[in-house]
């Protein structure tokens, strides 16, 4: 299932956060979505997400709209925002549980005891997750975005606090997602862009100033620094 925006906008009063943009995200292409901070970046994971109704233009998650099919829309979407909302009360294992319930999926206990293992919880699972490191909440954030498996992925931020352990756990978690799933992924890291992105989408000011292969993006602009590049388009 893709990912298509069309001429997607919102507005706050006279400001315009996101002024009509529109690209197309297919399985088995992570696309990597940059730009400056305030640029729009997590607005438009939120439109996506169906967390915030846009001021014009639309967006369909495989066949449905996020504005007029939502609730189907959520059952295919798993989504990592840049700050991971958790029940921080709850053992990690026991939050889980109560996501998988919540998706009305068959097996908990078996889909629990898989997502642990995948996003590397195992030493965790029976915490409370208040007491975990930030890069241990960040896994568990990750684990309830993908214990019902969804067909479409959409992570804000995925690797902040992690160390380069944890780090390199993670971009190779996510890189077998993107074989067969669709991913949108944000990030500032450019070199987690080089490791993990077929496409690159960069907005700056609200309006998409790049839309390409991560090749296609080099071959352009006569470098190889997607750094180089990113500077030069937002600055």
């Amino acid at each position: 299932m893709s990912i298509e925006v069309e001429g997607l906008s919102k507005t706050y009063g006279q400001q315009k956060a996101v002024d009509n943009i529109s690209f197309k995200a297919v399985p088995g292409k992570i696309l990597g979505f940059l730009g400056p901070n305030g640029a729009g970046k997590s607005t438009t994971m939120r439109m996506l997400t169906g967390y915030l109704q846009p001021t014009a233009g639309k967006a369909s998650l495989g066949k449905f709209d996020t504005q007029l099919q939502s609730l189907e829309m959520r059952r295919i979407l798993g989504y990592l925002p840049e700050n991971t909302p958790l029940y921080t009360d709850m053992y990690v294992k026991e939050f889980l549980n109560f996501v998988a319930n919540t998706y009305q999926l068959s097996q908990v206990e078996s889909k629990v005891k898989d997502v642990i293992a995948r996003v590397g919880l195992g030493a965790e699972q029976h915490k409370k997750i208040v007491m975990l490191s930030k890069g241990y909440k960040q896994r568990v954030g990750l684990a309830q975005a993908i214990i019902h498996d969804p067909e479409i992925l959409i992570f804000d931020e995925p690797t902040t606090g992690l160390d380069p352990n944890q780090l390199t756990d993670i971009r190779e978690l996510i890189k077998s997602l993107g074989k067969n799933k669709t991913i949108v992924l944000s990030t500032h890291i450019m070199q987690e862009v080089e490791a993990l992105c077929d496409q690159v989408v960069i907005i700056n000011k609200g309006k998409i100033v790049a839309d390409s292969s991560l090749g296609g993006l080099k071959e352009k602009h006569q470098t190889d620094s997607l750094e180089d590049i990113f500077r030069s388009l937002t600055n």
